[in-house]
């Protein structure tokens, strides 16, 4: 039974966190599905005549509850989870998706659209509300309105097993990264590891109540072996782990991809597609699978000679300070050698920089960048209750002369950032809308976000210090949360980041180019001890680093968005065997390096696989969004990177569009102009021959 107490059953913008318990999930879910499918009823029940009011409208919010619902405990299942939680959130979580798969299916539901769309009042609608019928429309066919009675039943079976399946692969690959770790008890062996990687890793030990130094599969730890640690034995022995996640025992994922494919598959050929590429890619820019690996293709085609050239440099590299016996490059040499080529080419390395990259001040730059640019100001509100000691609330309003939230200023949005490992909180870094606000009486209400990621923790008496490339995960993701915060979009269901997936990354790659300006950096990067700007020499051996192994870094996303393609669009496995091999001997193409027999990326790729679409057959999106990032950020620079003319423009066609417009025309409304691909090539240093230093 349901306490009137349970806060997931009406989640208020200010959300009580420190109120939200274990046991009120599955009954608030139960009442909240109760409640959506009354509504649902609600619609196709209304016998008075058919209007905006009495039928899209309340579409658009028949949902809300049940959206906020979840979007808090998935949240706090990323990032607070227990096995309680985890009980819980597998309970609620197939008869929440039986339920949104239900929506499209509903005989009723769908005969008052269809007669609302016949009428005269329909016939006259204009912009987003005439966009909002049409995605409607074309969305409940693409999800199986007009199957039979038994063929929607098995998408309904299909839907709910894709999404116990994609469950139980986040799960595995969370619960197999936090099993492995490699205690060294012998500094002498951790040569070359910078001082914050041996602080973190020795705390981490001592935490667990061992001696020595804790190695993990977490990216700051990760990435700093492979990049810095001399001993190869164990960054071999940390590589094969790490790329043989969730591969054995209790977490194995290897049976679930090849039943997800399947799954996906079918749900491809029941709704009328040639494969699961065309069926989600058709409302996205690409529109098919064949034109995203055209794409993929062209790119290929323009980066293949450097990435060969690059490789080919860095093997030589190798052979010039060890001599001409020393071996190829295996893939757990490549970060590592890289790192000392690009030492020796440019004198700069990540530890470097790191010194002038304070968590906070990062953090505080960034919100001045963005109130230059949009007229926005961000502030931290202390006391909000969080899920965690390290989580931080803030609130976003326009600059004026009430900016205060409490002295009458707009309050747009707010959001929370939480920006540290924990072995109760999943890998990488992301943004998650909790609360997608609307209009109410003239104005809007507020939306509500959160930013996360695993970014280097303070370690040995200093404060978060972090390298540059955290620095762009930061910007990153606070790029999809200005997408968020920053919507206008009277429809709540195209608000926001609910667009395209290969346009959603516009707003967010395009922060990262700020972090590469003179003029921004002064911001946000100076000396943790002496405040001291990041030097000029400095600056410029960082800028003219920049694209070195440019070629490498883009065949790996080339890699990544064919295989993803390839798994989606040919893979057989009556034809092509085993999904890991085969997707092993795809990858090869795109590695600098031989790949293991043990190499098993797969199997712990959950952008591809933790979610029932996610970014399957569309993580080409990456390289799409990049072009266009790419192209965008010309205009910029063109007229000053602090321009509120152009800020204020991408604010208002692209940041606060929504999915109101084909996102092409938005694009071209901002632009002037198709996007051009050569402003991705000259800015990853791949255009013409190249450059060579």
């Amino acid at each position: 039974m349901n306490s009137p107490e349970n806060p997931l059953l009406a989640v208020p913008f200010s959300i009580p966190w420190d109120r939200i318990r274990t046991a009120d999930v599955e009954p608030a879910v139960t009442e909240l599905v109760t409640r959506a499918r009354a509504h649902m009823a609600q619609i196709a029940g209304d016998a008075s005549p058919r209007t905006y009011a009495n039928t899209l409208a309340v579409l658009d919010g028949m949902t809300e509850g049940l959206d906020r619902a979840m979007a808090v405990v998935r949240h706090l299942e990323s990032v607070a989870t227990t096995p309680e939680l985890r009980a819980a959130y597998n309970a609620v979580e197939p008869v929440a998706t039986a339920f949104y798969t239900s929506i499209p299916l509903d005989a009723g539901l769908w005969q008052a659209l269809r007669l609302y769309a016949s009428g005269e009042e329909a016939a006259g609608l204009a912009g987003v509300r005439k966009r909002f019928l049409k995605k409607t429309l074309d969305g409940f066919r693409r999800h199986g309105a007009e199957l039979d009675a038994a063929g929607k039943k098995r998408l309904e079976e299909l839907d709910l097993e894709l999404a116990r399946l994609t469950t139980k692969f986040s799960e595995n690959v969370l619960d197999s990264t936090n099993a492995w770790e490699l205690v060294v008890t012998e500094e002498s062996r951790l040569a070359g590891l910078p001082t914050v990687a041996l602080d973190v890793a020795r705390e981490s030990a001592a935490s667990r109540g061992k001696e020595g130094w804790r190695l993990t599969l977490q990216q700051p730890s990760y990435q700093a072996v492979m990049t810095y640690l001399d001993d190869a034995a164990i960054r071999e022995q940390v590589y094969r782990a790490y790329q043989s996640r969730a591969t054995a025992g209790d977490w194995d994922n290897r049976p679930l991809i090849g039943r997800i494919l399947e799954m996906r598959a079918a749900q491809a050929r029941l709704l009328g597609y040639r494969d699961f590429s065309d069926l989600v890619l058709e409302d996205r820019m690409a529109a098919r699978g064949a034109r995203a690996r055209e794409f993929l293709d062209q790119l290929h085609a323009k980066t293949e000679a450097h990435f060969h050239r690059e490789n080919q440099e860095l093997l030589a590299f190798r052979r010039r300070i060890e001599g001409d016996q020393a071996p190829d490059l295996a893939p757990w040499d490549i970060a590592y050698y890289a790192e000392k080529y690009r030492k020796a080419l440019y004198d700069v390395d990540e530890e470097m920089l790191r010194p002038y990259f304070l968590l906070e001040r990062v953090v505080e730059g960034m919100f001045e960048l963005v109130r230059r640019l949009y007229g926005i100001r961000v502030r931290e509100q202390a006391g909000a209750p969080a899920w965690d000691a390290q989580a931080r609330y803030y609130t976003i309003v326009n600059e004026g002369v009430n900016e205060g939230v409490n002295e009458g200023g707009e309050l747009l949005g707010a959001f929370y950032s939480d920006w540290y490992p924990r072995e109760n909180k999943r890998g990488g870094a992301w943004m998650e809308a909790l609360i997608t606000g609307g209009p109410d009486d003239g104005a809007f209400e507020p939306h509500l976000g959160v930013i996360c990621g695993n970014l280097t923790p303070p370690a040995g008496g200093k404060p978060a210090l972090l390298t540059h490339r955290e620095v762009e995960t930061i910007f990153h993701e606070f790029g999809h949360l200005l997408h968020h915060c920053l919507s206008r979009v009277e429809v709540r269901s195209l608000a926001g980041t609910s667009v395209a997936w290969d346009f959603v990354e516009l707003p967010s790659q395009i922060m990262e180019n700020w972090c590469w300006e003179r003029e921004a950096l002064d911001l946000f990067a100076g000396h943790w001890q002496t405040g001291e700007p990041l030097p000029e020499e400095l600056f410029a051996k960082m800028k003219r680093a920049r694209t070195f192994r440019g070629a490498s870094a883009s065949m790996r996303q080339i890699g990544f968005g064919v295989v993803d393609l390839a798994l989606h669009r040919e893979y057989s496995p009556e034809r092509d065997g085993d999904v890991i091999a085969w997707s092993r001997r795809l990858l090869e193409a795109f590695s600098p390096a031989p790949l293991p027999e043990d190499h098993a990326l797969l199997a712990g790729f959950t952008h591809l696989f933790a979610h029932p679409v996610a970014y399957g057959a569309g993580y080409y999106s990456y390289k799409w969004s990049e072009v266009l990032d790419a192209d965008a950020f010309t205009r910029f620079r063109a007229a000053g990177v602090f321009s509120r003319e152009v800020g204020g423009e991408f604010r208002e066609k692209i940041l606060a569009r929504g999915d109101s417009e084909d996102p092409a025309e938005m694009y071209r409304a901002f632009m002037g102009r198709d996007p051009d691909l050569n402003a991705l090539l000259e800015r990853s240093g791949l255009a013409g021959a190249g450059r060579r230093d």
